[in-house]
């Protein structure tokens, strides 16, 4: 009977779920007919104000995710030429930007150090230094998951660390529904995992979208250091806060964590010795690295990515299944769509107009312009996909930028590095969704720990934009 009424629930939640869907199409395409239909405004061209309500659609649906965010993606690049914003030639060559190739060769690479067991290895030998103590385990955690997510996407690095961290607390007899510490560890996985996911171009799949939208806004690029440099002192920094936050907002009611630490060894000890499959990962994943971070101005980070990508398979560490199981295709149709309709609004001057509009009333310094963008950021990423978040709100940045004459490379660190650090709710991240099927916490319980980790990344984040940036060549 128990049974029978679950499934009934979960057939009437899924009900709801599509009529809800349903709904926010309807409406997206509404608002899509609306604005067409408007008389035109002063100062917009016929062609971009249907690229306004394009955008105005994507945005509906983008922010609910009534339909996937790739089918929204395919969608855009459809109404697009359909609605002659653009000629079809010209809409359909943007999906060969340079980071849509990047990020498909970063996602082989990730492929191959999971499927390795690479991943895991590093993993488990970083924790095993930090074990010594429950304080020393959760920073542990913490740090784990921010060192694996510099090096692969942020959502894989949760994923591997899930089981890990299950063990741990399984090992320690850590009941979910008793004490704080279970929700600790899962938390400085998720955590970890987020901050970790913005310091180099490898983290997330915002980062290299962001730098794809600079590109064909401004025809220039960001090497693999020149982001790094700004954002790995974020990191740094909020790596510490979290830490601190973990330790004080929640108790740490288990004194002897020996039971983890045997647990791991045991699981070290199993995976046995360096494997030949992984020290081949190893050293291409090295020398990769190597050439982004000093040859990228010769070779480019897409080139530079899918030869790695080659050689990883000429290496016989993957195969093509392995690829096909591991990449998450549906992202790669999404960023066609971004950058296509971030171009349209772009060429028909329809994110000028926006950003005019915007600006009619009042006066912002630059400094408080990106200080605004980044609140956005940090607020808008909670409830969606960080790749929508950046694909929503750069476009109309680098309008302003133009409009204020701000550094647009300012608006790219301004938006793109807040966009990825969502910590409360599941839907903000994969990291923050993996942690919370744990079920060793409820929203309401981490709300108040999440809320000062914003407002911290807030004033950290203006502090380097004021100090720091400037000694890096940023300015705004």
């Amino acid at each position: 009977m128990e049974t029978d009424n679950l499934k009934n629930n979960k057939s009437s939640h899924n009900t709801l779920s599509k009529k809800r869907d349903l709904l926010f199409i309807l409406l997206a395409f509404l608002v899509l007919i609306f604005i067409l239909v408007l008389p035109l405004p002063a100062g917009l061209s016929p062609q971009a104000k249907r690229a306004l309500g394009i955008f105005a659609l994507a945005l509906i649906l983008w922010v609910t995710n009534a339909l996937p965010l790739s089918v929204t993606g395919l969608l855009v690049i459809a109404l697009i030429p359909l609605l002659k914003v653009m000629k079809a030639e010209r809409t359909y060559s943007f999906f060969g930007n340079t980071a849509v190739f990047f990020i498909l060769g970063a996602f082989i690479i990730a492929t191959a150090v999971m499927k390795s067991g690479l991943s895991k290895r590093m993993a488990l030998v970083i924790l095993g230094h930090f074990s010594k103590s429950p304080q020393l385990l959760i920073l542990g955690i913490l740090i784990t998951c921010s060192f694996l997510s510099l090096i692969m996407p942020a959502h894989a690095v949760a994923a591997l660390m899930f089981p890990v961290v299950s063990t741990i607390t399984l090992s320690l007899d850590l009941d979910p529904f008793a004490g704080q510490y279970g929700a600790g560890l899962f938390l400085a996985m998720a955590w970890g995992s987020v901050i970790g996911g913005v310091g180099t171009l490898l983290g997330g799949a915002r980062t290299p979208l962001a730098i794809g939208l600079y590109q064909e806004a401004f025809n220039r690029s960001i090497s693999f250091w020149g982001w790094s440099k700004v954002a790995l002192p974020v990191v740094c920094i909020m790596l510490i806060i979290a830490y601190a936050v973990l330790i004080f907002c929640f108790k740490i009611d288990v004194v002897d964590v020996t039971p983890a630490k045997k647990k791991l060894g045991d699981e070290l000890r199993e995976i046995g010795p360096m494997t030949h499959q992984e020290k081949k990962v190893f050293s291409i994943l090295g020398v990769t690295i190597f050439i982004w971070i000093f040859f990228n101005q010769i070779l480019g980070l897409a080139l530079v990515s899918l030869l790695s990508a080659v050689a990883l398979f000429i290496a016989r560490t993957i195969t093509w299944d392995d690829v096909d199981s591991y990449v998450n295709w549906g992202v790669i149709l999404m960023y066609g769509g971004a950058i296509v309709l971030a171009k349209a609004i772009d060429q028909t001057g329809a994110a000028y107009w926006m950003a005019s509009q915007l600006l009619s009333n009042g006066f912002f310094s630059p400094f408080w312009i990106i200080a605004l963008f980044a609140l956005i950021s940090l607020i808008l990423t909670e409830g969606i996909s960080n790749v929508a978040c950046v694909a929503i709100i750069l476009p109309i940045g680098f309008s302003i930028a133009q409009a204020k004459g701000i550094n647009p490379l300012a608006m790219v660190f301004g938006i793109a590095i807040p966009a990825g650090l969502a910590f409360i709710l599941p839907m903000g991240t994969p990291s923050n969704a993996i942690a919370y099927s744990s079920g060793y916490y409820e929203i309401k319980e981490i709300f108040r720990a999440g809320l000062i980790l914003h407002v911290c990344v807030w004033i950290i984040f203006l502090i380097l934009v004021k100090l720091y940036w400037p000694l890096v060549g940023i300015t705004l």
